[in-house]
């Protein structure tokens, strides 16, 4: 998955979290390998990416800082870990049900 597929896949999905190991492909033909460089648990919310690493150190980052950050990797599959980080879809007003 490249960076833009992983942040369409988020944005459809704002404010839940999900776990992607970065990848990095090296070499040509035979030689080519994929290294797994780490595991990241990436929340997409408004335009922002949170973004926390290996050394668990949450850091927000704009589309433009995220693309600085991880344009040269490829990502694995995301993985929902079950963490949401916003709740406003749930509780709004369009959705039809009123809390009181």
């Amino acid at each position: 998955m490249t960076p833009d597929d992983l942040l369409t896949f988020l944005a459809a999905r704002g404010g839940q979290e999900y776990r992607v190991t970065t990848l990095l492909l090296s070499g040509r033909g035979k030689k080519a390998r994929v290294r797994e460089l780490g595991e990241y648990r990436l929340t997409m919310r408004g335009n922002a990416v949170l973004a926390c690493g290996p050394s668990d150190q949450p850091r927000q980052l704009s589309q433009g800082e995220f693309h600085a950050v991880f344009g040269s990797y490829t990502f694995g599959t995301p993985h929902a870990t079950g963490v949401l980080t916003d709740l406003g879809p749930l509780f709004g007003t369009d959705g039809g049900a009123e809390v009181t």
